[in-house]
């Protein structure tokens, strides 16, 4: 089991995988996430067992083999060039990834009840969403999510991208016991270089989760992962200069999948604020065609 609730790159390092994160090192029960490097024209063999999975191209191309149907996922130079398409995968799957020329791949992955069919979306029907105002804007990608996607199990993801300089998952909320469900969730972050497309090491991030018992603010960079077992969460702060990409992955034991949540009372009123304030110009960052003009 991993210690602490903030992985530096290269903790969860597998196989020459950067992450392998299973429930069971998480120390939960529902919600995990692999991160895949596809070296050109090598085939990854995955068998999920129980879990269901989203494949999600991070950079490069991906061709996708279950059972009888394939998928060619179109993908993207980085997460910060587009949105990108997608493939589903129920459990008890075993999946195969192709990738051309290379590629990096995100699994997010959820302990699976029923076994839903291997499902495949294009980027132009992906939910794109600028949520916040002013310094709290930020690009919300809804791929994954109850009502954008309803052929999952338990398995909810989303991408957020949030400008230099912005506060994202804010005011801090929580999606546990304490609230209307209970969500294990994940944040994997990525952080633009100074060209604004590559990633790099050199910006950061801060990350926050908190409750009576937990108390971790963290300096995140590229290919860093925060657990958020229970407890508020947010703010996600980017760096000025720097914008910062984080994947969300959630699951729980409820009867439906929900990311209902709720706020930290001590900070709830600030979205009441935003009215008449307007949204940052920089979002949203990316569209299923490419950078948006300006960004």
């Amino acid at each position: 089991m991993v210690t602490g609730l903030h992985l530096a790159a290269g903790t969860l390092e597998s196989d020459g995988h950067p992450v392998l994160l299973t429930p069971q090192a998480a120390g939960w029960t529902h919600a995990g996430l692999r991160v895949l490097r596809l070296e050109a024209g090598v085939p990854c063999e995955i068998q999920l067992g129980p879990f269901e999975a989203f494949v999600l191209p991070l950079s490069g191309q991906c061709i996708v083999d279950v059972g009888e149907q394939t998928f060619r996922l179109k993908g993207r130079q980085s997460v910060f060039a587009r949105v990108t398409d997608f493939a589903y995968v129920g459990r008890d799957m075993d999946v195969t990834l192709t990738s051309d020329a290379g590629a990096e791949i995100a699994l997010p992955m959820a302990l699976a009840g029923a076994r839903r069919a291997p499902a495949y979306m294009a980027a132009e029907h992906v939910r794109v969403e600028v949520r916040g105002s002013g310094s709290a804007t930020r690009q919300v990608n809804n791929f994954g999510v109850p009502g954008a996607f309803d052929g999952a199990d338990r398995l909810m993801s989303c991408e957020v991208i949030t400008p230099g300089g912005n506060w994202s998952s804010y005011p801090p909320h929580k999606h546990d016991a304490t609230c209307a469900v209970a969500n294990e969730e994940i944040y994997y972050f990525r952080i633009a270089g100074r060209d604004g497309v590559s990633t790099s090491r050199q910006g950061f991030g801060v990350h926050r989760t908190y409750d009576d018992e937990i108390d971790m603010t963290a300096e995140v960079r590229d290919g860093d992962v925060c657990l958020v077992p229970r407890g508020y969460h947010g703010p996600s702060i980017a760096a000025p200069g720097y914008d910062m990409y984080y994947l969300n992955v959630l699951a729980g034991a409820g009867p439906e999948r929900s990311m209902a949540f709720c706020d930290d009372p001590d900070h709830a009123w600030v979205r009441e604020s935003w009215a008449g304030i307007p949204p940052d110009r920089r979002c949203p960052l990316t569209s299923a065609t490419g950078r948006v003009a300006g960004t």
